[in-house]
């Protein structure tokens, strides 16, 4: 018998006496799944809770998220990263609101149309909210089938996923749609872990796992080699005025989209000259990094203070609190920030 098709009931079983409870599980109703899955990308789910539910107590149904502010919208979502999710759920509920009076869409293919919205998506909220047979398709679930199936595709190809994803909908249980896919995310997340470290002892798939019966845990899943990421030297400049900073919010298109930042530039240029910005350096700020899909960015902090208010158009003096509660500035300027509220605790 096919490996794979041994799942379903083993599955089941351990999922039943295993699962985590979490919050959108616990009440899955089309938007919390939905919401969920979208702040699950890129996420870990330990990293999701607080951020779910606050964003639920701003935005609890379709109808409050397609109104939110966009603002508000940037600040819930701050410190998730992939900003564009926030803006691509606010224009998937904008549609809802105007396509289907508000009420979240059951067909799968409605579903997959809305912006932000994929395969693995769609599967997830038409089978976990609507109890459709559709299979959802992630990372985790390539890295099961890989290793049960002995398969050494390549799991970042587009074919090896379209391939699993039949496989997938082949073993669907029609009275379990939901819990199935589930429990086979949850298998990947919590037991066939990657990097060859996978829990073996703890899942019901060790009788009839193609990687554990040949001894290719560590081989499988294959994936092919990512490229190098391109590496920015940046200067970011943390320019105060009676106790405010200055922020700018960068274009509309591009890496972090229309949210606010510490001016900075490639590092060596011009300073605060260059903006017709006034300021003495001060003392030595410090270094920071943080790693892009595609890029890096290797960032000096250097703080510096303003002779006069002047700001070019568009630009802002934030407060401590205005910082806190107000501008949403992302994660990528987490070290900046931290020596900004250090430095605004320190001075009345």
């Amino acid at each position: 018998m096919n490996p794979l098709e041994q799942l379903p009931i083993p599955l089941l079983e351990w999922f039943r006496d295993n699962a985590r409870s979490l919050p959108w599980r616990d009440d899955p109703t089309p938007y919390h799944v939905w919401l969920s899955e979208i702040m699950l990308q890129q996420t870990r789910v330990a990293a999701v809770l607080d951020y779910y539910r606050r964003f639920l107590a701003q935005a609890p149904d379709v109808p409050a998220l397609a109104a939110l502010p966009e603002e508000r919208l940037m600040k819930l979502w701050q410190g998730l990263g992939y900003y564009s999710r926030a803006r691509n759920l606010q224009r998937a509920a904008q549609v809802i609101v105007e396509q289907y009076g508000g009420v979240f869409p059951a067909d799968y293919a409605a579903v997959r149309a809305l912006p932000g919205v994929g395969d693995y998506t769609a599967g997830a909220v038409c089978s976990i909210a609507f109890g459709q047979a559709v299979p959802a398709v992630d990372g985790n679930v390539l890295r099961v089938y890989a290793r049960i199936m002995g398969d050494d595709g390549d799991i970042t190809a587009p074919q090896m996923k379209q391939k699993v994803t039949q496989a997938v909908g082949e073993i669907i249980p029609l009275n379990a749609a939901g819990t199935f896919n589930q429990a086979l995310m949850e298998l990947g997340a919590t037991v066939c872990l990657p990097n060859g470290a996978p829990l073996c002892e703890r899942c019901p798939a060790k009788g009839f796992c193609a990687a554990l019966g040949q001894g290719r845990i560590g081989e499988l899943p294959v994936k092919a080699p990512k490229k190098a990421r391109r590496v920015e030297k940046r200067a970011v400049w943390l320019i105060f005025w009676e106790n405010r900073v200055a922020l700018r919010r960068r274009p509309d298109r591009g890496l972090l989209a229309g949210l606010w930042e510490f001016p900075n530039e490639m590092f060596g240029g011009q300073g605060p000259e260059q903006w017709g910005i006034d300021a003495e350096l001060q003392e030595w700020g410090s270094l920071a990094k943080h790693i892009f899909t595609h890029i890096e960015w290797h960032m000096s902090i250097l703080p510096a203070e303003a002779k006069g208010p002047a700001l070019p158009p568009g630009w802002v003096w934030a407060s401590a609190r205005e910082l806190k509660e107000l501008y949403a500035v992302p994660s990528a300027f987490e070290g900046a920030l931290r020596l900004v509220r250090k430095r605004m605790e320190r001075v009345p």
